[in-house]
């Protein structure tokens, strides 16, 4: 059919040879896309520690949270491309970029609703140009739809989960520290100063301020209680 000619298999003697695509990265790219992201700092709770998640041998992302994907989408992956991909497969990608960037703002022009609407369409069309089909699944064309949910609903950022997700991890950090001082309790090693032990630990993991109201003499006397009547059975 002709449809990109240039992608289609040669042969090079004995050998097959199948082109790379436009959006492929060499291994010098993926190196300079690594090194960019593992060199980001940014705000304490804004975000995983991205240097942490960059592997450089194996040059790939692991253990992305939805929050940090957002926060690449949004923030680090218009700047980590500035000098890799050609350009037309670029500009694509940072209009996309801005697109979310704009549609999260929290301020954010009625006016300007219609043309974030077309915007989306020609980005969408721009990356039909040079990404395979099978990239393009209900997902991506999801993004036509978002602004008419900020017409609907509201700003973004009023009716994302991201800030829920992040106190749900603290109540569950909370959690995971009362289960291994009870079970250290249960062992009889603590049986004397709980309430010191646990003011030491929270200490230690910066929580002490969190809890300083709750961490009550009533509230250690009464999980001691629990943990001696335990023992005793």
């Amino acid at each position: 059919m002709g449809i990109r000619s240039q992608l289609h298999p040669r042969s090079d003697g004995k050998k097959i040879y199948l082109p790379p695509a436009c959006h492929t990265l060499s291994r010098k790219e993926k190196i300079s896309f690594c090194q960019c992201l593992r060199r980001v700092k940014v705000p304490e709770g804004y975000s995983s520690n991205i240097k942490s998640l960059v592997q450089l041998k194996e040059l790939k992302l692991v253990g992305l949270k939805s929050n940090d994907c957002h926060v690449l989408m949004q923030q680090l992956l218009a700047v980590a491309i500035q000098d890799i991909l050609p350009n037309k497969v670029r500009l694509a990608i940072t209009r996309l970029c801005f697109f979310f960037h704009a549609i999260c703002s929290k301020v954010l022009d009625p006016v300007k609703f219609d043309d974030l609407e077309n915007e989306a369409v020609i980005i969408l069309c721009q990356l039909e140009m040079y990404f395979p089909l099978a990239f393009f699944d209900i997902m991506i064309h999801l993004i036509v739809h978002l602004v008419r949910e900020i017409k609907c609903c509201g700003l973004v950022y009023l009716w994302w989960m991201y800030p829920i997700e992040r106190y749900m991890k603290i109540l569950k950090g909370i959690q995971r520290i009362y289960i291994v001082w009870k079970h250290l309790l249960l062992k009889g090693t603590l049986q004397k100063k709980p309430l010191n032990f646990v003011q030491t630990t929270l200490k230690r993991l910066n929580l002490y301020a969190f809890l300083s109201l709750a961490m009550t003499t009533e509230w250690a006397v009464r999980v001691q209680e629990d943990c001696m009547l335990s023992l005793h059975v």
